[in-house]
């Protein structure tokens, strides 16, 4: 059995062992969040956009200059983003359609992940002034060197935590507020890496942007220099190094609206294409268009320039030869783009209301260009 395998086989049990007291979310959450010790939530939803919702639930409705919370939760595979980031230019779009992995665009800033259930995420809550991402970052790693004094752990200056001072095993993000803020990192226990470079590369080459890029960094997983740590184990010795045991552990379920009133509606607009997609920085796209006509066995390329805003095509240049594809063409197929949404099933169905229009001859030249188009569109 492969190490994911046998992670996910005790992911059910691996919430319920705790040296606090446990227990699951009463009907309304004005209770839960009462009091002025510390607080330990863990979710019991593995979706990414209810997960993101919970966190931005908490810090928008709960008062974080009485009490700080920790909040420990995982997702099913899904990739996220940074809220200034460019997700063509962050993951393999194509790929992730293909596997059924979802995107997702966090209200942080910071770099790309991945997620899967062998990945741990830990979000600290505190008021603006208790801010401190090097005191947070001291907990995993001082934790993690009292259960496994033998692991070589370090918090670096970028908030990123190494493992033998090479392999990534951190990486983190953060927002502030007016008078709250949060701070959440990932914890690489036993992910799937194969998954994590499958996805986490560019959709489109030649993108230009000021969006802000990923830093890629080697990684590996905690379970692959310690093989005996337990899940279970490494919660435990987070929790005691954030509270020193004087909290209260609570399951949530962040689909309970009677507890979370209004999480549904926000995992719903985390969902939506004009979040992930629309917030995207403006950006321009330059690629080589491949031409092939297979009935003439005729070769060619050309170029393509497009300016692309709030995720939508605002203008679009096409520069093919006149002798594989008439101007006026050329210049229909710029027009039927700009206005569309930048997605390549967009762009294919507006160029097949050209092809109707045209000759034989002409319908497989402008099939090709639209393939070759919906390939520089990731």
């Amino acid at each position: 059995m492969s190490i994911l395998k046998k992670t996910l086989s005790h992911v059910g049990g691996c919430c319920r062992s705790s040296a606090q007291s446990v227990r699951t979310s009463s009907a309304s959450s004005s209770g839960l969040f009462s009091g002025d010790k510390g607080l330990i939530l863990r979710s019991q939803s593995t979706d990414v956009y209810q997960n993101l919702a919970l966190e931005d639930w908490i810090d928008s409705n709960v008062d974080l200059q009485q009490r700080s919370i920790l909040l420990l939760w995982r997702n099913r595979p899904a990739v996220v983003i940074g809220r200034h980031q460019n997700p063509w230019a962050e993951c393999n779009l194509s790929f992730m359609r293909r596997a059924g992995i979802p995107l997702a665009r966090r209200r942080s800033g910071g770099g790309t992940v991945f997620h899967d259930l062998g990945n741990l995420n830990l979000t600290f809550f505190t008021s603006k002034k208790a801010y401190d991402r090097q005191r947070n970052l001291r907990v995993i790693t001082e934790a993690l060197q009292r259960i496994r004094p033998e692991l070589d752990v370090w918090a670096t200056d970028r908030f990123d935590i190494l493992l033998n001072r090479h392999f990534k095993i951190s990486g983190s993000a953060s927002r502030l507020g007016r008078k709250s803020s949060y701070h959440h990192c990932t914890l690489l226990y036993s992910a799937d890496r194969s998954a994590l470079t499958a996805v986490l590369r560019p959709s489109c080459p030649g993108i230009h942007s000021n969006a802000t890029p990923s830093v890629p960094s080697p990684v590996t997983n905690l379970l692959e220099h310690a093989p005996t740590l337990q899940l279970d184990e490494l919660l435990n010795s987070v929790i005691a190094k954030t509270f020193n045991f004087k909290a209260e552990s609570t399951l949530v379920d962040p689909d309970d609206e009677s507890a979370f009133p209004g999480l549904g509606q926000a995992a719903a607009e985390l969902r939506s294409w004009e979040w992930i997609f629309g917030k995207t920085p403006k950006f321009r796209i330059q690629a080589t268009l491949k031409l092939v006509d297979h009935r003439a066995f005729s070769h060619s390329s050309g170029q393509l320039q497009m300016t692309i805003k709030n995720g939508v095509i605002e203008s679009c240049e096409l520069d093919v030869p006149a002798d594989w594809l008439p101007r006026r063409l050329c210049s229909e197929v710029s027009s039927v783009l700009v206005g569309e949404r930048f997605c390549r099933h967009r762009a294919a169905a507006s160029v097949a209301t050209m092809l109707r229009c045209e000759n034989s001859d002409l319908q497989d030249r402008l099939a090709n260009l639209c393939d070759a188009l919906v390939a520089a569109m990731g």
